[in-house]
């Protein structure tokens, strides 16, 4: 496969110019440095649940997921990857990206909204076998949902990027140095279906690896859907900008037990649901 790059100075230009955001913001972004995103690695470890639940057939976790109506036993888990960096990521408005055919956003035909492409990479692991799922999750909202200082070097300031946009609807998508964008175990998802799912054999009961990748390498065909906009030392591709490729991993280890019931198990049994605004974003559009 072709791999292509272009020099860092002009795609932080590119970024920063051309893909400024276009909507509101409580403050001025900062696009003088660089972004680097890294995965909380105890967020991850102590938020999953296992647990039996029903899904419709309309549901866009069971459409996306390739499972049937019906209880299916899932593991959902909360996922949180702030920016560490010296500087925002700022994307601006998918509506922009699209009529560019940058290849950095797709439309999502059940949620009918865009999604970020490559932005994280879901695995569950066998620490014995190697034998790997993934979840069916096809992308995502990239906002500032939750500060985080306590990963990050950068002072606490306010908010910028929290719409996440809709086709004719301008957004404005990014993650602010010190922020983080978060999501809960409860959305539409944030789920591996252990019992069979997506053209996936099931997941037998014992332990695991939760593995998730931010902004995750990848091999570009070259084409203009399929940009290579940014290399790693090893060459491989990535969709966005950072200080570090080398710290956008993070695993959980969990044990997945044979008779979870609907009350579940795991260490977020008692988390609860979030408020309804805490799942959608500024113009009250769900960011599943």
């Amino acid at each position: 496969m072709r791999i292509t790059s272009l020099g860092p100075t002009c795609l932080m230009l590119l970024l920063t110019v051309a893909l400024a955001p276009a909507a509101r913001a409580d403050h001025t972004g900062d696009t003088s440095g660089t972004p680097d995103l890294v995965v909380d690695q105890k967020l991850l470890q102590n938020h999953w649940i296992v647990r039996d639940e029903d899904f419709a057939a309309d549901d866009c976790a069971a459409v996306e997921g390739g499972i049937s109506a019906g209880t299916h036993r899932v593991l959902r888990f909360s996922v949180s990857t702030p920016n560490i960096g010296t500087g925002d990521l700022a994307l601006g408005d998918p509506n922009v990206h699209v009529a560019n055919n940058d290849g950095l956003y797709e439309f999502a035909q059940c949620h009918k909204h865009f999604h970020f492409r490559h932005y994280a990479k879901y695995e569950l692991i066998d620490p014995v076998t190697g034998k790997t799922w993934r979840t069916a999750k096809r992308g995502f909202c990239m906002i500032d949902v939750a500060p985080a200082p306590q990963l990050s070097d950068q002072p606490p300031k306010s908010w910028t990027y929290r719409i996440c946009g809709r086709v004719g609807i301008p957004g404005n998508q990014g993650i602010s140095a010190g922020w983080a964008d978060e999501y809960y175990e409860f959305l539409q998802g944030q789920m591996f279906v252990l019992d069979g799912g997506d053209n996936q054999d099931p997941v037998p009961p014992g332990p695991y690896i939760i593995r998730i990748t931010v902004n995750p390498p990848f091999l570009s065909n070259g084409t203009p859907q399929d940009p290579c906009l940014f290399q790693d030392s090893r060459g491989f591709c990535h969709q966005l900008p950072e200080l570090n490729y080398d710290n956008n991993v993070a695993e959980s280890f969990i044990n997945i037990p044979d008779h979870p019931g609907r009350s579940g198990v795991g260490p977020g049994v008692n988390d609860k649901a979030p408020n309804d605004s805490d799942i959608h974003d500024d113009n009250g559009e769900p960011i599943d």
